[in-house]
């Protein structure tokens, strides 16, 4: 019971404290990488503690002694360790076939929960994921018959007067501009938001939307769902920002963006404009130094650390 309430505890602290502090930290958009690294590891740590709580409140008391290796055995990897019987039946040979054929049930019915809390958010992820790929099937559909291929560019041009540039990930990739965005872009200009797409498409950070996205829906009005859908669109943006400064000048790549913020990309795709622009041509004009590297390694290891605090939990009473 007591790593019942520690855990619930640490879930509390990671679900609805810790993406307050995370997205008002200072640190998160001179490393943005890692700021997304961090989201990422809030969510896996969610999942499982809120997982292992349930589990902890539903095992048997011969399971509290045995901690992880009594889940283990429950799932069958520890084949050694006996399986809990109920309260008050015999624990020796004398127990019968009858105890074996309860405590696979019982153990059946342990793990449920904390299956139920893991699968959940998979579960969701496998739907954005299909959805996703049905939403870009679409779009391709669509830009068959009014795109318009641009060699030079690498990319799909589209009659619409709104400046616009995004990309549709997935196993045929392509970048989309619109006539306005060429028309109002120069080609200094045009080539830096290309780079910038051309970020999004090498780095997968469709990918990391998707997960965002069916936390959020596995968990709806949990703080971290929330902020970190939000957060990590924003910081993959600067990503994308980062990777097309390497090539092109900061000027340059802000004026881009100001002409094409005003365009929506649709959904599933991942536009250079949209909100959050200003804060990027703002951040891309004034840059800030990047943390120290003592500090930037210590935010990598707390982000990977923090799912393995409630195992550590789960095996304390084995230790």
């Amino acid at each position: 019971m007591i790593a019942a309430v520690a855990l619930t505890g640490y879930a509390v602290l990671v679900g609805a404290v810790a993406p307050y502090g995370l997205a008002r930290a200072r640190w998160a958009h001179r490393a943005p990488a890692v700021a997304v690294l961090a989201w990422q590891g809030l969510m896996v740590t969610f999942v499982v503690s809120v997982a292992l709580a349930a589990y902890h409140l539903v095992l048997t008391e011969e399971h509290v002694h045995q901690g992880l290796v009594g889940l283990l055995s429950i799932c069958g990897v520890a084949a050694d360790v006996p399986a809990a019987a109920p309260s008050g039946a015999p624990r020796g040979p004398e127990a019968g076939s009858a105890g074996g054929t309860e405590a696979p049930a019982a153990d059946a019915v342990t793990l449920l929960a904390p299956a139920a809390v893991a699968l959940l958010p998979l579960g969701w992820l496998l739907r954005t994921v299909w959805r996703s790929r049905r939403a870009r099937q679409r779009r391709l559909d669509l830009l068959a018959l009014v795109g318009r291929p641009a060699p030079e560019y690498g990319a799909t041009v589209v009659d619409h007067d709104v400046p616009a540039v995004y990309c549709l990930p997935g196993r045929r990739p392509r970048v989309v501009v619109t006539r306005g965005a060429l028309d109002v872009l120069s080609d200094a200009q045009l080539r830096a938001v290309l780079a910038h797409e051309q970020a999004h498409l090498t780095g997968r950070h469709h990918l990391l939307h998707m997960v965002a996205d069916a936390f959020a829906r596995a968990f709806p009005g949990l703080p971290l769902a929330r902020r970190a859908g939000e957060q990590t669109a924003l910081l993959l943006e600067m990503v994308a920002d980062d990777r097309a400064l390497r090539r092109h000048p900061r000027e340059t790549l802000a004026a881009a963006m100001c002409e094409v913020a005003a365009g929506r990309a649709p959904r599933s795709a991942l536009g250079a404009g949209g909100p959050g622009a200003l804060i990027r041509v703002r951040r891309v004009l004034a840059p800030q130094p990047r943390p120290h590297r003592v500090a930037w390694l210590a935010i990598v290891a707390a982000s990977v650390a923090a799912p393995v605090f409630p195992l550590l939990l789960t095996c304390g009473p084995t230790l």
